[in-house]
């Protein structure tokens, strides 16, 4: 499975956001935004003898797309120090979450919704601001950026990209999204923020089952998830394992 998703998912990024192209050179692959999108290095390859070279390389590309960028580091990345170059070449490491994989079929998606809870995918752009201000709330932020790349997915026919919210007595209480990626094994699940309130309950639970049961849908073999301490448990129980451990290294730019 890890083989799998470096080579579909970091090795070949598929990018679906309009503005965002994938740029590769020696040993790395980034992905450049115009705007405030996603812009960093998703995969490397290197060693001692090339590491720092191609960070320096990396910052100088990056100088010229204006804001903060990451380096979206694995723990199975080569070198074993790269997190230490990276750090004493300005970046900032930020807190690391737990690369866990399940094969769709082996996952107990037979999950029930809490009671009072309605599982609600999103369709129209009143229910993407529904799932904004939902991750606002939660994760602190504006996440508008979200809210207009499932704007540009709305009506693709088959979905690239599906959100989800979680809707109680009419206000929405956890929402998350799930993306498709054709062309691959994988769906990522993204997300799955809760209110305060409505945690403990099942609702992440369900949120994530009913992701995976349109990744299965879709027809593709594998569900990825980029887990938080809180929710690795959950996951795990769900049938999800753990294959790495992913740091976010962000350079002011």
């Amino acid at each position: 499975m890890l083989a799998a998703y470096d080579e579909q998912i970091r090795r070949h990024p598929e990018v679906q956001v309009p503005g965002v192209v994938v740029e590769r050179e020696d040993g790395i692959v980034r992905v450049v935004a115009a705007d405030d999108g996603l812009r960093g290095v998703m995969f490397s390859d290197l060693d001692e003898a090339t590491a720092d070279a191609a960070i320096a390389a990396q910052v100088e590309r990056f100088a010229t797309v204006p804001g903060e960028w990451e380096w979206k580091h694995h723990s199975h990345d080569r070198p074993g120090d790269l997190p230490e170059r990276l750090v004493h070449a300005g970046f900032v490491a930020q807190p690391a979450e737990t690369l866990m994989v399940a094969e769709v079929a082996r996952l107990d998606v037979d999950v029930a919704v809490p009671d009072g809870v309605t599982l609600v995918d999103v369709d129209d752009e009143a229910g993407i601001s529904e799932l904004v201000e939902l991750h606002d709330t939660v994760f602190g932020g504006d996440h508008a950026t979200i809210g207009r790349y499932l704007a540009a997915h709305l009506h693709d026919d088959p979905p690239s990209v599906v959100g989800v919210v979680a809707v109680a007595d009419g206000v929405a209480v956890s929402a998350g999204r799930v993306e498709l990626t054709r062309g691959t094994d994988f769906a990522s699940l993204w997300g799955g923020g809760t209110l305060p309130a409505w945690r403990g309950r099942g609702v992440f639970r369900a949120l994530v089952a009913h992701r995976a049961r349109l990744a299965a849908e879709a027809g593709l073999r594998y569900v990825q998830v980029d887990a938080s301490d809180e929710s690795r448990p959950i996951l795990a129980r769900l049938g999800f394992e753990e294959l790495a451990v992913t740091t976010p290294f962000v350079h002011p730019g």
